[in-house]
């Protein structure tokens, strides 16, 4: 029962886990990036490092080749005067750089293979860390976008439709307003007009507007006249 126990926390503690890590995927995809952009910028050191270790290690073969040419030509100088003794000194000492020069080009090759080795590696990281940033700024474009997304199908979504609406609203209104300023700048124009034309009428230019009681009365007149 124990261990049944002890398990089943273990599955759910590695669930919560996992829902964390998918919920904060974003920002621990950005700090994974930054720690390898270090440890790639760490590797870019070690290479610069090892190539001036390399550098001056070929000083070192190079001034060990000199003391030895040196040496050997000292050395047949006193053999030539017959200076056995100084000459067996000077070839242990010839035969102690030459050890080190050996040992000089070894560690030459060692920090060639080395050095080689580290480019290939910084290389191929720094390809990789490119992908990766590429990926993290699509990621983070991608996100955003999905969250307009989620926002146009909530809340924001009604706000547009509201505004929408509104707009309508605003230019129905606006349209009734020119309606109604035009058809009171006719009714403002119609009063003067008519003014206009019937005093015409009065003065007798062009038909009068309406009949006068001498019309009237001719009329009346006509209508007896005519029943007689």
């Amino acid at each position: 029962m124990f261990n049944l126990i002890v398990t089943l926390l273990r599955g759910r503690a590695h669930d919560a886990e996992r829902a964390l890590a998918e919920r904060n995927a974003l920002p621990l995809l950005s700090q994974q990036i930054r720690d390898a952009a270090h440890a790639i910028q760490s590797a870019r050191r070690a290479v610069a490092v090892a190539i001036a270790q390399d550098e001056q290690e070929k000083s070192h073969y190079t001034m060990i080749q000199s003391r030895i040419k040196d040496l050997e030509t000292r050395t047949l100088a006193a053999l030539e005067k017959g200076s056995e003794a100084l000459a067996r000194e000077a070839a242990a000492t010839i035969a102690c750089l030459e050890a080190e020069r050996d040992a000089s080009e070894k560690a030459q090759a060692q920090f060639t293979t080395a050095i080689a080795k580290l480019k290939g590696v910084v290389r191929t990281a720094e390809g990789r860390l490119q992908d990766l940033q590429r990926g993290e700024r699509l990621a983070r474009a991608t996100e955003q976008a999905q969250k307009l997304d989620r926002a146009a199908a909530g809340s924001g979504l009604a706000t547009l439709d509201g505004a929408e609406e509104t707009l309508t609203r605003l230019r129905a209104r606006q349209s009734q307003n020119d309606t109604i300023a035009s058809v009171l700048k006719e009714m403002d124009c119609a009063p003067g007009s008519a003014g206009i034309i019937e005093k015409l009428a009065n003065a007798g230019c062009g038909a009068p507007l309406r009949s006068s009681a001498d019309d009237i009365l001719a009329k009346l007149r006509t209508r007896i006249n005519n029943a007689a």
